[in-house]
């Protein structure tokens, strides 16, 4: 099987890192339109 795609670990927890990540993305001038729980 192909693998493609993007990986990253960091040594945050989940819900910080979704913090962390939403405000860079504000940085940038992007944001979240829709949040889906999946846990």
């Amino acid at each position: 099987m192909i693998s493609y795609g993007f990986r990253k670990e960091i040594d945050l927890s989940f819900d910080k890192a979704v913090e962390a990540v939403t405000e860079e993305l504000k940085k940038q001038g992007f944001g979240i339109l829709t949040r889906i729980d999946v846990k």
